[in-house]
């Protein structure tokens, strides 16, 4: 138990109506009865310390990554690194080199169709490569990371422009955690990050930008599958290119950037021949200048859109795109990815929480009102509180499409929700009579991701029934959240083919709390 975990375990247990005497004889009585063998305290130890050596680990590769993705792509190029990692420990380091990449890429099947290293894999590798030595794993880690952060060295200038990109990227993934479920506020970061680099690194090319999705093609589906929608753009381009449909059978690159996974750069437009321009009035005689399309990896590198960049409204004769410029793109569509799928997650969350008040308020009469709040980042690496669907005792359920943030200093009232938010456990309360239940949703690292606040009125506790069936809902409805969280990771094998269709994965999600419902009935059986 963790400090937070302990207060609240002790604070359930003794009650609100308890006396100070009371509580000082039940302190003395743990003191007195609490033991801990010579075995017991040493295992905590070990175990005290391997978190804290993974900790420090993870830390150590992190900085590393970083420093070797200088224009923050978000990935590196796999055969760079083993290029690098070849010259390690001659003839022994390449024997152990060849045997964990082949363990790697049999972890990761996508590394010999796309070649990119994410954080994760390039971890993995790393200890992959260390555990084939003889010796301390941990001081062989500490001498890859050292040979590799020697083989690559940045200038003056160069350090200043990665670290303004980070900004800029971090400002996209900001803007997501801050925006509840709405993708206008990611669109708007993703643009200006453009925007804001081409002026301050390209020499101030005037550029257009546009975000494109992957839909299913439900109305003509001999022009393909799928289609293209294009959901942002650069103001410029609003009237001309925002909600069109580009499909498979209309000239363009899109599609082939999409079906080679690779970006697909067109230096002079005008030599092209298969270029779509959405803008019929613009003069074919000025229709010159740089193209460059991108493909959108959701984290098992699957392509779920695209993002298009050109050059067509800068009057410069060489206007192009340079490569250091191509490599912050990348980092955007990197970016890009983590603040969408995040969006996704909370909707598909939000979807599970819904379906679950849905399936818990008939059973339920006692239970007064649900407030259902998500854990977001706050100020001064504080937290907030998000309240994003309120019940009242009908059932009838509010959506929160610009939801209330809750502040730890402005809520005293409400402390007891961010006890629980600290804790990760159950926490009850009397608010002006009132009993509320305040119950956590976890995440993988069973931090807390969101909570059910329950009133139940002048009652102190549930009739037996209800309580049970209360039980049984947060049950399903953790296991589902916890599928949704599995389900992002670059480990997990996908079960969907197009992640950019949102509204077939919302419908999902609330399937998934049914499932698991369904699924403990039949081991019930």
């Amino acid at each position: 138990l963790t400090l937070p975990q302990f207060v609240q375990l002790m604070d359930n247990f003794v009650g609100e109506d308890i006396s100070l005497p009371t509580v000082k004889r039940l302190a003395a009585f743990i003191k007195g009865e609490y033991k801990q063998t010579e075995e017991e305290k040493m295992k905590q130890l070990e175990k005290a310390h391997r978190m804290t050596q993974a900790a420090q680990r993870k830390q150590l590769l992190e900085a590393l990554f970083e420093k070797w993705d200088s224009n923050a792509c978000g990935s590196l190029d796999l055969e760079e690194v083993v290029a690098v990692l070849s010259t390690f420990k001659g003839l022994m380091g390449k024997e152990a080199l060849v045997k964990a990449k082949e363990q790697l890429c049999s972890r990761y099947p996508h590394l010999s169709r796309v070649g990119k290293l994410s954080l994760k894999a390039f971890q993995t590798f790393l200890e992959l490569i260390a555990s084939k030595f003889t010796g301390n794993e941990d001081e062989t880690i500490d001498n890859l990371v050292k040979f590799l952060t020697t083989s690559v060295e940045q200038s003056h200038t160069m350090s200043l422009q990665s670290s303004a990109r980070k900004k800029w990227l971090q400002d996209i993934q900001k803007a997501a955690e801050n925006s509840g479920t709405s993708m206008e506020p990611v669109y708007k970061a993703v643009i200006k990050a453009l925007i804001q680099d081409m002026e301050a690194h390209g020499a101030n090319k005037r550029i257009s930008a546009y975000i494109a999705l992957l839909e299913e093609n439900r109305l003509s589906s001999e022009q393909g599958d799928a289609v293209l929608r294009y959901v942002a753009c650069t103001a410029d381009n609003a009237p001309h290119v925002l909600n069109q449909v580009l499909h498979r059978d209309m000239k363009g690159v899109s599609f082939a950037a999409i079906d080679q996974g690779k970006p697909i750069y067109v230096p002079r437009v005008q030599h092209h021949g298969n270029i779509h321009f959405w803008n019929p009035d613009h003069p074919v005689e000025k229709r010159k200048g740089s193209l460059l399309v991108l493909p959108l990896y959701d984290a098992h590198w699957r392509v779920f859109g695209i993002l298009g960049l050109d050059t067509l409204q800068d009057q410069h004769q060489k206007s192009i795109f340079l490569t250091h410029e191509i490599s912050f793109y990348e980092g955007v569509c990197h970016a890009f990815s983590k603040a969408y799928h995040h969006i996704c997650m909370w909707e598909n969350v939000l979807q599970v929480a819904v379906t679950a008040l849905d399936w818990l308020y008939p059973r339920t009469p006692s239970i007064h009102a649900v407030t259902t709040y998500l854990v977001t980042p706050g100020k001064d690496k504080n937290y907030a509180l998000c309240k994003v669907i309120t019940t009242d005792n009908t059932g009838q359920k509010e959506i929160h499409s610009s939801p209330v943030v809750l502040l730890r200093e402005e809520n005293l009232l409400r402390d007891y929700l961010f006890k629980c938010t600290d804790s990760s456990e159950v926490t009850l309360i009397s608010v002006y009579g009132e009993h509320h239940i305040a119950v956590p949703l976890h995440d993988l690292s069973k931090k807390t991701l969101g909570i059910f606040d329950i009133s139940i009125g002048q009652h102190k506790k549930l009739p037996p029934q209800e309580q049970k069936d209360l039980q049984k809902m947060l049950k399903m409805a953790q296991a589902a959240c916890s599928e949704i969280l599995q389900r992002s990771l670059e480990e997990t094998q996908p079960t969907q083919v197009l992640e950019a269709e949102r509204v077939a994965n919302v419908r999902h999600a609330g399937i998934l709390f049914y499932r698991f419902m369904l699924q403990e009935l039949r081991e019930c059986l």
